[in-house]
């Protein structure tokens, strides 16, 4: 029985005691079911008693003594205590507890998964770094994370579109299109240009699909270099991506809002909301109204469009896709943008607190020896996706960037990360389903098979070590639940590290094959269906983060 299920089993106790008239109470639409601090005070704790007393009008321990008769008289509860001013603690039946590895290892892929969202549209913008270069270790930890949270919504039951946004118009573009045409004719990069040895390799290839551009003017040449550079920017960020392991099932370009007219049909839908207005030749959006510290220029007074204007655009045609919710991963650095972004969305109608979220990150610094890895060799300036995953792999790349909160600086250690020990969180994980593969693969060897679910004798598993893991996997459809609803993907990471703990301490003092001439018996079976869930559950919690669970090291 899983802790959701108890909450289930908790609430229909309660349903059964206001069904009899005893309590004058509306059923809870949700009870809180919690693992106790101490052990010896159960398998889990419920306050639900103390939440009924005020509206029953009865003190909270009568309460709790109505409720604990009902739960005692189900078959999955072998004790119910009261404890302090009403608090129910709950010990499973052993069948119930043991039912846990049965039900992961017959859920297989779906166990974890809820429908706690379904039925929410959401559109997840992460990355979105402008094409004028390869991935710097900032973007890369929203590609690791956002994919990881992306993950989480689905398992979760929501309907996920993954979404990069592509700066592909604007001064930023101008900027790489002479920087290209610079090192197409062999010159320095202009002062406000982009560096690094990538720009010559896209030259190079400019130049090679577009033979005797260099004879032309370069005014003819800028718009080439400028087109055909971003294309081949866009393909090298996809296909870097797909290394990854990380999908984006829509690639939008913002110069397809400008040649769509998009910025001014925005414009004139906030127009006519009454949030427009015109002053020193300009064009302003009135944020003000909606809390921004001051208004916004949609149209410059020369005619241009601001990058505001586009963001406008660009959230009120994400709306019109139908999404519910549009959810935004940026980098600290740009903090002040959230508030013009919300003044935005309550602008165009919408409720900030409902239809929009916007994440932010913290940096990231690659360490060696303790020392920051500050160059890239073909980026110039910064440490960029690849120049990661060379230095530790994709694995420990993507975990190591979910595993703490985004509101956090990390500092990734290239000694630590590449350990095959155990100090290595990745490789503990990873080494923790390695270690139950071999054990699943050598009792195939002896013979030895999990056989039925409805064959296995879960009572069997009674020793303290075979319940702390019995109970940690239960635990993981809330982990998930809670990862999902908070965008925390580093609480899997913090999870599984704990569940591999778990694991180990069981295994030391359980052996679960027989040895020489042993016979198999119901517990070795039982102890087999216990690894295999947990192998589930750390597989799952691994694909979560995008991270592969091998079966060897």
């Amino acid at each position: 029985m899983t802790p959701e299920q108890l909450q289930d089993v908790v609430r229909t106790a309660v349903a059964a005691v206001v069904g009899r008239g005893v309590l004058p109470v509306d059923v809870p639409a949700e009870v809180v079911v919690e693992r106790p601090k101490n052990p010896e005070h159960g398998d889990y704790a419920t306050n639900v008693a103390l939440r009924l007393a005020k509206p029953a009008g009865r003190p909270p321990r009568e309460v709790a003594a109505l409720l604990a008769e009902e739960l005692r008289a189900h078959p999955g509860v072998a004790a119910v205590d009261i404890a302090g001013p009403g608090f129910l603690n709950i010990t499973l039946a052993q069948g119930a507890l043991g039912r846990i590895a049965v039900d992961a290892v017959t859920a297989g892929e779906a166990y974890g998964c809820t429908g706690t969202l379904a039925g929410q549209k959401l559109n997840l913008e992460f990355v979105s770094a402008n094409p004028t270069g390869p991935v710097h270790i900032g973007g890369t930890r929203w590609a690791a994370v956002g994919d990881a949270i992306a993950r989480l919504l689905q398992a979760s039951g929501a309907d996920v579109t993954r979404e990069y946004y592509l700066n592909d118009a604007g001064a930023q573009i101008d900027r790489f299109a002479r920087s290209l045409l610079a090192a197409a004719h062999g010159r320095e990069v202009p002062e406000d240009g982009y560096a690094g040895s990538y720009i010559g390799d896209i030259a190079t290839q400019v130049v090679a699909a577009e033979p005797g551009l260099l004879d032309r003017s370069e005014a003819d040449q800028l718009p080439v270099f400028r087109a055909r550079g971003v294309e081949l920017m866009v393909a090298e960020i996809r296909s870097t991506m797909e290394a990854f392991g990380v999908h984006f099932d829509v690639w939008f370009s913002e110069t397809s809002l400008h040649r769509a007219g998009a910025l001014e049909k925005a414009v004139a839908r906030l127009r006519e909301q009454g949030h427009v207005y015109d002053s020193e030749g300009a064009v302003w959006l009135r944020t003000t109204t909606f809390g921004d510290d001051k208004d916004r220029v949609l149209v410059k007074a020369d005619g241009e469009p601001t990058y505001f204007a586009a963001d406008c655009a660009y959230y009120l045609d994400k709306r019109e896709r139908g999404f519910d919710k549009v959810v935004i991963m940026l980098g600290a650095d740009h903090s002040g943008y959230v508030g013009r972004y919300k003044a935005l969305v309550a602008a165009a109608g919408d409720d900030p607190a409902v239809h929009l979220q916007i994440l932010l990150g913290q940096l990231v610094n690659l360490l060696r020896d303790g020392e920051p890895v500050r160059m890239s060799k073909r980026a110039g300036t910064v440490v960029n996706l690849e120049d990661l995953v060379d230095a530790i792999g994709a694995d420990a790349s993507r975990y190591a960037l979910a595993r703490a909160s985004v509101d956090q600086q990390i500092d990734i250690d290239i000694d630590l990360w590449t350990r095959k020990t155990n100090d290595n969180p990745v490789f503990y994980v990873q080494y923790a389903h390695a270690r139950i593969s071999s054990v699943l693969r050598n009792a195939a060897d002896l013979g030895i098979v999990l056989g039925e679910a409805g064959d296995v004798d879960v009572t069997a598993l009674v020793h303290e070590r075979e319940n702390d893991l019995l109970r940690a996997l239960g635990e993981f459809p809330r982990v998930l639940t809670s990862a999902a609803e908070l965008r925390a993907p580093h609480r899997v990471a913090r999870y599984l590290e704990e569940l591999a703990g778990t694991y180990h301490r069981f295994y030391d003092a359980c052996r679960v094959l027989p040895r020489g001439d042993e016979e198999t018996t119901p517990l070795t079976t039982a102890r087999l269906w216990l690894c295999a869930a947990t192998a589930v559950v750390l597989r799952n919690g691994l694909g979560v983060l995008g991270v592969t669970a091998p079966e060897r090291m």
